[in-house]
């Protein structure tokens, strides 16, 4: 990375700091190692140990780098009940190398007390607008449903297909898909969305995807078929996603039972996991957060086209010429 780039991206990350704290958000500094994590099948994770002094009567333990701050966002949010912010490295492992990812990479979340999610799209809309430092305006961004983008895009009724596993692979099919032999509702609409849905998201206008299916497992509230959730495209690459928070500690602990089990199934790296974590939702306040990745959204601010252009450096493995060694 040029020094010009090096003095915009310190620029970007000191106005997000600047929008946050004039609005009175408290910024954390969460630690980067957990004993436990939250459990989610779709991610892989890295695992290190903590190694005591030789002689030392303790035992070693394993410690996880974290994927996101939320674990230990939510322990100070459940405690103290106030707006916070953070941005922190996060690592996620067994992901393709691509111009969109990176093992290490920025994450920005924030999460908004007595807040909804359609009270932190506002938000988000304003933090972008006041990153764009009087450029011409975006705003106000495009929204869209889930349910409206698959018709749009896809050409069919997604809640209709979903009630009948055959009517989604039906539609994969006209779409030129093959699906493979025992795929879930929810592995089906995951395969529909990324090759028909995400590749018409490639709009100048940051594009914000509403009311996601419920059958697709998060930690946000329920309205019947859907979740308040929505996720923040620009220029077809996802910069963000936002719930709003589920606070029923049932159903936090449904979903962890839920997610180990599935995460035992399929996982690369298993990681321990605090069963008593959902105690924390018996005082936890109505609130909606976001995680956006702030490599990608600078990425999107200067208009680069890799996430290599705007890291500080690569963690991208050197290849080694075995013949000039």
């Amino acid at each position: 990375m040029d020094l010009e780039m090096l003095q915009k991206r310190a620029s970007i990350l000191k106005r997000i700091r600047l929008f946050f704290e004039n609005r009175d958000y408290l910024e954390l500094d969460t630690p980067l190692l957990s004993p436990d994590l939250i459990p989610e099948s779709c991610l892989e994770v890295f695992q290190t140990q903590r190694l005591y002094p030789h002689g030392s009567r303790k035992e070693n333990y394993s410690l996880w780098l974290i994927p996101s701050p939320e674990i230990w966002m939510k322990k100070i949010i459940a405690k103290h009940q106030v707006n916070v912010f953070q941005i922190c490295k996060c690592f996620r492992n067994g992901e393709s190398e691509g111009h969109l990812h990176s093992s290490e990479f920025t994450m920005l979340e924030y999460y908004t007390m007595n807040a909804d999610y359609m009270a932190s799209l506002a938000l988000t809309e304003e933090l972008i607008a006041f990153l764009q430092e009087g450029k011409k305006t975006i705003l106000p961004f495009e929204k869209i449903t889930i349910a409206q983008a698959f018709e749009k895009y896809a050409g069919f009724d997604l809640f209709a297909a979903a009630k009948d596993i055959n009517a989604m692979e039906t539609q994969a099919r006209r779409l030129g898909l093959e699906p493979l032999p025992g795929m879930t509702t929810q592995q089906l609409y995951d395969l529909i969305f990324i090759h028909a849905v995400e590749p018409r998201l490639k709009t100048d206008k940051p594009v914000f995807l509403l009311d996601y299916p419920a059958f697709v497992p998060c930690l946000a509230k329920r309205n019947g078929d859907i979740v308040q959730r929505w996720e923040l495209y620009w220029n077809g690459i996802e910069l963000a996603n936002c719930f709003s928070e589920e606070t029923d500690p049932q159903k936090v602990k449904d979903f962890f039972i839920n997610e180990e089990i599935a995460k035992q199934q399929i996982s690369r790296v298993l990681h321990n996991i605090d069963h008593d974590y959902w105690k924390l939702f018996g005082n936890f306040p109505q609130c909606s957060g976001v995680a956006m990745g702030a490599d990608r959204l600078i990425m999107a601010l200067t208009g680069r086209s890799t996430i290599d252009g705007v890291l500080p450096t690569s963690l991208k493995r050197r290849t080694v010429d075995k013949q000039n060694e």
